[in-house]
């Protein structure tokens, strides 16, 4: 079985967000029993946060309507162990173990649908809140420790490994807080060591990944690439997402390279490079300017949405910034919405520091299990 070392080896990562400039205590806290169910919100064969209605509703150009089914997958042949991003609406600086109704939307919102391809492992871990957050970006400063979040996501991570792996292939999904939880955890912990070769992939998004530039093995990770096909394992899928018409600031966060390297993107519709259509899900009630999905449309059953070919994406190099550009292609003629929700809007329009941030994950959703999919019969046919 895995075991835990005894020390970790220490690395340069640069986690750009206010995950990077937060200033840490030490560790004091007990650390988790990840032997007790109540410290997971998904794990296999149990009704839990994963076990939602992800009934979609599909809108089509012409201003169609259909209802797509999902179901979860039980015999899934890989699984996958989820990060969750800043979401806790614990007062403190830390979060608690106790699961609220955030961290029970994010799993639906960027999850549990991932659950038609693998088993889903999502542990809850005391991270950093968006008190902390917003007191640390407005100067304040709200005692928190980040090490202690880090710190739960490993032992979860061993747990898993020691008790439900038995030697199956595993991607490692996480957002923001989360994907950046799991860089660390990857480099510290994976990349190198007898964990990798379980590996399928991970999918790190809304952080940056540091590669060379141009492209190669190195930066943030010393053995593992960028997925550059939907065959290939034992790799990153990465990427940030800004609007093609708010492009990043000069002060963005995400995107940024460093040094001699660059932030990886991968854009999951097309590993090889290109300008594609995406398979969005986003949420119904996120409701774009126009403030309906469909003119003279009813009301939206569902709490998903599906509008084909309305967005496209294509990982582009602009100003130093390496991201996943996201074009709104509308019809102002066809009845439905010629825009999306998603942005972080300030008094003077959507923040170009943080882009399409929020929906990261949603505008590729459908891309990202298939993506997953795939991955997972490479893997298995090795």
């Amino acid at each position: 079985m895995p075991t835990r070392p005894t020390s970790i080896a220490t690395c340069a990562l640069v986690l750009l967000g206010l995950a990077a400039v937060l200033p840490v205590a030490a560790q004091t806290a007990e650390p988790n029993d990840y032997e007790d169910p109540a410290t997971w919100l998904c794990r296999p064969d149990r009704a839990d946060a994963c076990a939602v209605d992800l009934s979609t509703t599909w809108i089509g150009a012409d201003g169609g309507l259909g209802i797509q089914g999902w179901q979860a997958d039980p015999y899934a042949p890989i699984d996958c162990f989820y990060v969750y991003p800043t979401v806790s609406q614990d007062p403190g600086g830390n979060s608690d173990m106790e699961a609220g109704p955030e961290e029970a939307g994010v799993i639906a919102a960027q999850f549990a649908r991932f659950g038609s391809v693998c088993r889903t492992f999502a542990p809850l871990y005391r991270q950093f809140t968006l008190a902390a957050l917003r007191s640390r970006m407005g100067g304040g400063d709200m005692e928190l420790d980040q090490e202690l979040g880090y710190g739960d996501v490993v032992d979860a991570w061993y747990h898993y490994l020691e008790n439900d792996n038995e030697g199956r292939g595993v991607v490692l999904i996480g957002h923001s807080q989360g994907a950046s939880t799991l860089l660390r955890l990857i480099s510290e912990h994976i990349d190198g060591r007898p964990a990798q070769d379980n590996v399928v992939s991970a999918i790190l998004l809304g952080t940056n990944v540091q590669v060379p530039n141009g492209g190669g093995v190195g930066g943030s990770f010393r053995h593992i690439p960028l997925c550059r096909t939907a065959t290939q394992t034992g790799c990153v899928i990465t990427y940030s997402t800004y609007r093609a018409t708010v492009p990043p600031s000069r002060m963005a966060l995400f995107g940024r390279g460093q040094g001699d390297y660059e932030a990886g993107c991968t854009n999951p519709a097309a590993l090889e490079g290109g300008r594609v259509a995406l398979a969005s899900y986003l949420g119904a009630a996120s409701l774009p300017a126009a403030g309906t999905w469909l003119e003279d449309g009813p009301e939206i059953p569902t709490d998903f949405v599906s509008l084909p070919g309305l967005l496209y994406a294509e990982c582009v190099e602009r100003d130093g910034f390496n991201y996943l550009e996201i074009t709104v292609d509308a019809d102002p003629d066809d009845p439905r919405a010629d825009d999306i929700g998603g942005d972080i809007m300030t008094a003077n329009g959507p923040n170009a520091a943080w882009g399409l941030h929020l929906i990261d994950v949603h505008v590729a959703m459908g891309d990202l299990v298939e993506v997953v999919r795939l991955q997972g019969k490479a893997f298995l046919e090795k």
